[in-house]
């Protein structure tokens, strides 16, 4: 049998990693969406990241992978999978699978998987990313085929994908603007 002082245990952890991921898809949604502050909320401002060939703090990596996006994608998803989090304190180790695919200017699909292991620290009762290596394990370019129903009409009549926030996932309240259609 679980005590209530158990459960209150088990409960504070459960949130802990609750933030932990919450702050791993700011991260992610904040690159996508060429969001600057959702980015930089997902890390201490005096954090340090090594990506690739970048090693430096959040600000100047949002820059640095927020340009090299722009001038070689037309859309990016930074897909987060796996995930496994050892909590002691207020500090956290995290490994967290990636995904990422983009579609290219030149219409191409590049992927590539690879973890974020991560050091996370509790300071003023936030979660935050304090250090960060990247590991890339693999990548590729896909063959090029159109967005499926890019030639349907009215499609973005709900908004295209944007990389602001012009784009749909910012609308509130969310409306649908299509006309029912069954086909």
């Amino acid at each position: 049998m679980t005590s209530d002082t158990d459960k209150l245990a088990r409960l504070g952890e459960l949130l802990d990693r609750q933030d932990i991921l919450d702050s791993l898809t700011r991260f992610s949604r904040g690159m996508d969406r060429f969001d600057r502050e959702t980015f930089l909320s997902a890390f201490h401002p005096d954090a340090q990241i090594a990506a690739g060939t970048f090693v430096g703090q959040p600000d100047a990596l949002y820059d640095w992978a927020r340009d090299m996006h722009d001038v070689g994608q037309s859309a990016t998803h930074h897909s987060l999978l796996n995930h496994s989090c050892d909590l002691d304190g207020d500090t956290a180790h995290t490994e967290t699978y990636y995904l990422f695919a983009a579609r290219n200017r030149d219409d191409s699909n590049w992927i590539a998987g690879g973890r974020y292991i991560d050091r996370f620290e509790r300071r003023v009762g936030a979660w935050k990313i304090a250090v960060r290596s990247t590991v890339i394990e693999w990548s590729g370019v896909l063959p090029t085929m159109p967005i499926p129903f890019g030639d349907v009409p009215g499609i973005h009549l709900n908004g295209a994908a944007s990389r602001d926030g012009d784009d749909l996932s910012y609308r509130r309240p969310l409306t649908n603007l299509r006309k029912p259609n069954i086909p």
